[in-house]
Parts: C-alpha cells; structure tokens; sequence
C-alpha cells in the first residue's frame, strides 16, 4: 500500500523518537496539542516512528488538499481568461469588418459630394453654410428654452 510509510522506514523505526510537538492539535496526543506542559502524552500502542510516519503523511495529505483546490482555482481562472480572450478576439474582428464597411460607405459618399462640388462650382458651399447656420439656431433656441 503506498499509504503504508512504515514499510518504508523499516524495523528501525522503532528506534526513533517524535520530533517536540509544533503546538497544533494532534490526533496522536492526548488533550489536543499536549497537556499544557508542551509534552504529549503518546498512545501505548504504537511505535514512535510509526507515529511520526502517520503525522508526517496527514500533514502531507492536508498540504496536498490544499494545493489540489489552488490548481483547481488557478485552472478555472486560466480557462475564464482564454474563453475572453476568445471571445474579444470575435468581437474585435467584427469591430474591424464594421469599420472597414463603414470606411468604404464614408469614401463613396465624399467622392460623389466632390463630383457634385466640381459640376455645380460654388454655389454648394454656400448651401452648406446655409445649413450650418440653421443648425446653430436650432442648438440656441434649443439651449435657452431649457
């Protein structure tokens, strides 16, 4: 079983002592983190290495859980970035295809305003200021009426 850490550390296991408890709450020591004294009381049963093993494993699988939920979120946000991506990549297409239409409409109109401006000679120039200053009463009268 590769959840079996004594196997790995042999018979001399036995031989080994638990390192001095870190404070937090064990499962191994009696009255949580100790019995105040900063010593824990061990379980008879048990050999101290193996123990260790069992501490050092839950710790393990603890800090494995947590990283595992961090990839997690990490991998979610990633995929979040790449569907935006995606989706302004279209967007900003369409955008382009939009503009370069309305670039084309805006060259044809000026063009055939400049053909009209050549045929008709001045007289649209002052039809222009003509409309220019009909629309600035329009604005005034607009503005002081409000």
């Amino acid at each position: 079983n590769l959840r079996d850490r004594s196997a790995l550390l042999g018979a001399a296991a036995t031989d080994y002592s638990t390192p001095p408890s870190s404070g937090r709450s064990s499962p191994y020591a009696a009255g949580g983190a100790g019995n105040g004294l900063g010593v824990s009381r061990e379980i008879p049963f048990q050999p101290l290495g193996h123990r260790y093993a069992d501490d050092l494993e839950s710790q393990n699988d603890e800090h494995l859980e947590g990283l595992t939920a961090k990839v997690k979120i990490l991998k979610d946000i990633t995929i979040g970035i790449g569907n935006e991506v995606r989706e302004s990549t279209v967007q900003l297409s369409q955008m382009n295809d939009a503009f370069s239409e309305t670039s084309g409409i805006l060259a044809g109109t000026f063009r055939r305003m400049n053909n009209m401006a050549a045929r008709q000679g001045c007289r649209w120039l002052w039809y222009i200021i003509f409309l220019i200053i009909v629309f600035w009463f329009f604005i005034i009268v607009w503005w002081f009426r409000r």
